[in-house]
């Protein structure tokens, strides 16, 4: 068997390689699949096969994933020009005829109008309509969103932010990658659906107030519209469409579109979920 993992350069792939190697897949059936070979050299050194990829070049993709197994395709970061890049993956994944095609979706994909989700939703209809055997992966937020913005927020001493009294079922990235792994091993996968997210979900009153636990320094939540939210995010850097797409995130907290209640997480990694306390603090010890 010969699994292929896209986006390997990444936190989450990286974290998904580890996630395989814990579980006896040998280095010489993986295959890490990034555009920055050079920073995958600590695998390569384990044994895995390290190859460049570039979703938007399909030479790459389909050199990538000469005979493969099983993909991991891990979602681009290009917000705009995802689809097509998929598509190009599942493309590949199509002609060489591989078993299994694990792709990683957003929480609640069918139900949410989040405007982050109308590129997932694309893309599990490409996957329906390509033949390709495939299981869904829908991620829920990752903690870490929130802990690497600890030093700007202690430096605030406030989150900003539209979720409103909403909450979301976050997990670290090492929950998530640990659940992709366990399903890259295991059997009969094909037409799966998971939705994937922390056990305990929380507010981003209740962030602040761990923050605030973990590190001594008072901490408030601050919750405007999100138009002003949006032009918050412009003023300190972010682009445009980009903060439109933050703040409309946000929004989707608020209507409980990133609330994820199947216990699948926890059921696929075999342990309960890291918690958001031991999250920041984890974040704190190392700020």
């Amino acid at each position: 068997m010969s699994i292929v993992v896209t986006g390997a350069t990444g936190h989450l792939g990286r974290h998904v390689l580890e996630a395989l190697l814990e579980r006896n897949v040998p280095a010489s059936g993986i295959v890490a699949a990034g555009r920055s070979v050079d920073k995958l050299a600590d695998f390569a050194a384990k044994g895995i096969r390290v190859v460049s990829i570039d979703y938007s070049d399909p030479a790459s993709v389909a050199a990538a994933l000469k005979g493969a197994t099983r993909v991991l395709l891990i979602s681009g970061s290009e917000v705009g020009q995802r689809v097509e890049q998929h598509r190009t993956v599942i493309d590949a994944a199509k002609a060489e005829g591989v078993e299994l095609l694990a792709y990683t979706s957003i929480a609640n994909a069918d139900t949410t109008a989040m405007l982050l989700a109308d590129e997932h939703k694309a893309t599990e209809e490409l996957l329906r309509a390509s033949g390709v055997p495939f299981v869904l992966l829908r991620n829920g937020w990752y903690l870490e969103n929130y802990t690497e913005q600890l030093p700007g927020t202690l430096a605030q001493g406030a989150i900003a932010g539209s979720a409103g009294d909403g909450k979301v079922s976050g997990a670290t990235r090492q929950d998530y990658a640990q659940a992709a792994a366990a399903v890259l091993v295991a059997e009969d996968q094909a037409g799966k659906v998971y939705e994937l997210g922390g056990d305990s979900a929380f507010s981003m009153a209740e962030l602040a107030a761990e923050i605030t636990a973990a590190t001594g320094k008072e901490i408030s939540y601050n919750n405007m519209p999100g138009g002003e939210y949006a032009g918050l995010l412009t003023q300190v850097g972010v682009p445009g469409a980009f903060a439109e797409i933050l703040a409309d995130s946000d929004l989707g907290i608020a209507r409980g579109d990133l609330l994820v209640s199947s216990g699948d997480l926890q059921k696929l990694i075999g342990r309960p979920t890291t918690s958001l306390a031991d999250a920041v603090r984890a974040a704190a010890a190392s700020a």
